[in-house]
């Protein structure tokens, strides 16, 4: 079970997912390696595997896109990863990388 850290407004990066610090302060506390988002096209395969497996577990997360006219974190957290769409089309690309992913690590 991964622990929990408090993060303040400072180490979120208001278009959406951590900044620098809020990364580091994780990865300090926990012991973990979190990477900076895959905002463009994957430049390796490591990216496309991290890219669609965040699509798809985003793009299933419970919860609105926008709620009172603005856009939940998310919408931004998606946003963050390079994805402009919906949910559904988050999932589907998502799983479409994992599928390219597979069919590279066979060769």
């Amino acid at each position: 079970m991964s622990k929990q850290v408090n993060l303040r407004k400072e180490h979120k990066n208001p278009k959406g997912g951590l900044s620098a610090a809020g990364r580091a302060k994780y990865n300090k506390e926990t012991g973990s390696n979190l990477k900076a988002p895959v905002k463009g096209a994957p430049s390796s395969p490591e990216q496309m595997r991290r890219k669609g497996s965040f699509l798809v577990r985003m793009g299933s997360a419970a919860g609105p896109l926008m709620k009172d006219g603005e856009k939940t974190r998310l919408k931004l957290s998606l946003e963050a990863w390079g994805h402009y769409g919906d949910k559904a089309s988050a999932v589907a690309k998502g799983r479409r990388m994992l599928a390219r992913y597979q069919n590279k690590k066979k060769d």
